[in-house]
């Protein structure tokens, strides 16, 4: 493996058993992402994307194939193995913002760290940097029903950098938002993949979001079918 890989998967199949029925989800895809990396998958539905992006985020296993994540075999890991790796490695930013209404806007970027353990002084410390970052150092007494979408989504993104991650997932971020919200959604993905090196994969089905990413991945009838270098990224 490439000393520079996040995300390495090759020959990956993935076949659901629907009652009699087999569905080939994945027919033996082979995707790198190297560190410091922007990348976008985009595919109709049924294309395979979204099965990528589970196995991607170690919320699936692959029937057949390897995948190494940040160099860690996770082809053969058990459920708990795969919920301690996500933790640990993955950022997750998804469509619903998933943050909790009754709880203040710090103590929701802190949650991830909660659970791996990390010492309180410390959750405070990289929450605050993590709103920082997304520009909202000042609402972190807020709660989630005081700010408007664009500023829960970039509440959620602070609370996916808060493990500090190898990678953050991104599954239609902007799929609940405007187009000037979520402009300026993706205008703070995209500098914090230049300025800070960060690690981005992101699932979209619009190619006006994809436009932000330096490499979009193309499926269809699970493979890839398309893969295009994306030579003028969007200003910041």
């Amino acid at each position: 493996m490439s000393a520079d890989s996040v995300i390495l998967i090759e020959d990956a199949h993935k076949i659901y058993n629907t009652g009699e029925v087999e569905v080939h989800a994945l027919r033996g895809v082979t995707f790198k992402v190297s560190k410091g990396e922007f990348v976008g998958i985009m595919g109709p539905s049924g294309s395979g994307k979204s099965t990528m992006m589970n196995v991607i985020g170690c919320l699936d296993r692959l029937t057949q194939g390897r995948y190494l994540l940040d160099g860690i075999d996770v082809s053969t890991m058990t459920k708990d193995q795969l919920a301690d790796i996500r933790n640990r490695k993955i950022g997750f930013v998804f469509q619903s913002f998933n943050l909790i209404p009754r709880t203040s806007v710090l103590e929701n970027v802190e949650l991830p760290m909660v659970y791996a353990g990390v010492p309180i002084a410390e959750r405070h410390r990289r929450a605050r940097q993590a709103l920082a970052s997304v520009g909202l150092a000042d609402k972190e007494r807020s709660l989630p029903n005081q700010l408007s979408g664009g500023q829960q989504q970039r509440v959620a993104l602070a609370r996916a950098l808060a493990n500090e991650p190898s990678l953050i997932l991104a599954d239609e971020p902007t799929g609940a938002l405007d187009t000037k919200t979520s402009e300026e959604v993706m205008a703070i993905f995209q500098r914090l993949n230049r300025n800070s090196g960060i690690t981005i994969v992101l699932i979209t089905h619009e190619p006006d979001i994809a436009a932000y990413a330096d490499r979009v991945v193309r499926f269809r009838d699970g493979q890839i079918c398309d893969e295009d270098v994306v030579e003028e990224a969007l200003a910041l």
